[in-house]
């Protein structure tokens, strides 16, 4: 006996009434994108190594799933290679292309590539899947959506402020309490200054991005294995622990970095973005978060990350700005910011909290009962006609019991059902049956529309 099919581990497969609640996700998204001016683009499944590789740093490379050479992939293998079993040399030889990691190196990948037909700034969105080789839990899948917006071609600082606009928006749409925490890369950079390894940035900040997931000692001692000095940890500290508003804290920042221009020019772009913010009523609260530092290697300046103020899950959203990544295609000079929404944990947070109302009776549906050919002509012109006022209509496709019929327009949360049989055919009239209500009235053809329409 043949094994039941399943799906890889970190996938899953969605229902009808699943997809539809995704899709007011994706839409709820999108019309906020749209609202702010952003167009959309999309790119291919799968780019080129060359192109993701060294973008994410070591751990990102490591979680990238590559696409084997098409054909023998063995062919271009040495016996060598084969022998010793070496995975990074192997890996390269017999694959060149992987699937995309994210949203944003393709889309810097595309902005080079289209450089000419581009107009600066080039503000666009993206709905897409994206994979990682990364370990499955709840709230973390192997293939999951992104939703991009990003703005090239542009060093205001505006920008920030209207992404965080549209987080705001996006999240007051969906009607999920956030919390908007922000940092600056260049602060991060005097923090790693001031402590003397200047060098370790990457190693530093990839530790102390966990300091909420795992504390402070965890952090600390990862920190120690990563070589860091006790004197470097020791000049660190007083950073970590900072407590209190924004104010208090980037107050006590500019003492603590006066020596570090980078520093500096950190505290001067937050304390910009938030002079913004605190003139326009948000519906979200947000903070200053200086262990915020998102280990991605390519961000630069701001950095942002949003979290469910009412569920723990991880980030709802997270973005910033990346001023090198298109310098590292060839195209130098042009600077980046963007957000990225994962809708998948957006709709876990929904579900948890019971937000999703019944999308299946957000609207009118009709279902038209079959009672054979002798009918038929009259039921498909008024299966026509309802769907040309844009009501959502079917008709049954086989003549059963009426009882059957009712009972495939019950499951799928059917508000009405009409019933022309041959009597109402002979009186040119209808019975519309109300499905939630169980009442039946006998209308004529001329008042099926506004019948159908409430």
């Amino acid at each position: 006996m043949s094994s039941k099919p399943t799906i890889p581990k970190g996938t899953r497969d969605f229902s009808p009434s699943e997809m539809m609640r995704r899709e007011y996700i994706f839409n709820s998204i999108r019309q906020v994108f749209r609202l702010f001016g952003y167009q959309p683009i999309e790119t291919p499944a799968m780019e080129n190594l060359s192109t993701l590789l060294g973008k994410y740093g070591d751990e990102g490379d490591r979680l990238l799933f590559r696409i084997l050479n098409s054909g023998d992939f063995l062919s271009s293998a040495s016996d060598e290679d084969l022998v010793n079993r070496k995975a990074g040399k192997l890996s390269s030889v017999i694959s060149e292309k992987g699937l995309r990691y994210d949203l944003t190196v393709p889309f810097a990948r595309y902005v080079v590539q289209h450089n000419q037909e581009i107009v600066y700034p080039f503000k666009r969105y993206q709905i897409q899947p994206v994979w990682r080789a990364d370990r499955p839990q709840k709230g973390r899948y192997r293939e999951f959506f992104q939703c991009d917006a990003d703005v090239i071609g542009s060093d205001s600082l505006l920008n920030e402020y209207e992404l965080i606009r549209i987080i705001d928006e996006v999240f007051g749409l969906l009607k999920i309490k956030v919390i908007i925490k922000i940092n600056n890369r260049k602060i991060l950079s005097g923090i790693t200054e001031i402590s003397g390894e200047s060098g370790r940035i990457t190693d530093i900040t990839v530790a102390i991005d966990k300091i909420e997931k795992i504390g402070l000692t965890a952090v600390i001692e990862e920190l120690k294995n990563k070589g860091i000095s006790e004197e470097s940890i020791a000049r660190l500290l007083p950073v970590l622990k900072l407590r209190g508003s924004t104010g208090e804290k980037l107050k006590e920042l500019e003492k603590i970095l006066n020596n570090s221009v980078t520093g500096m020019q950190g505290i001067s772009e937050l304390r910009t973005l938030f002079g913004y913010l605190e003139k326009t009523k948000l519906r979200s609260s947000f903070e200053t978060d200086l262990t915020l530092a998102r280990g991605l290697d390519y961000y630069t300046g701001a950095i942002i990350e949003v979290k469910s103020a009412d569920v723990n899950i991880g980030s709802l959203c997270g973005g910033g700005r990346y001023d090198d990544l298109t310098g590292i295609f060839g195209l130098k000079g042009i600077s980046g910011v963007g957000v990225s929404f994962g809708a998948d944990r957006i709709y876990d947070v929904m579900e948890q909290l019971g937000l999703f109302g019944d999308p299946e009776t957000g609207g009118q549906t009709v279902m038209i009962v079959n009672f054979g050919e002798k009918e038929l002509d009259y039921n498909l012109k008024i299966l026509s006609g309802i769907q040309r006022l844009g009501i959502t209509a079917e008709i049954y496709p086989e003549p059963v019991k009426l009882k059957k019929q009712l009972a495939y327009a019950g499951s799928k949360k059917i508000t009405r059902v009409i019933i022309a049989g041959e009597d109402e055919i002979k009186n040119n009239k209808v019975t519309v049956r109300n499905m939630q209500s169980g009442e039946q009235s006998i209308i004529s053809l001329d008042d099926l529309a506004s019948a159908v329409s409430v």
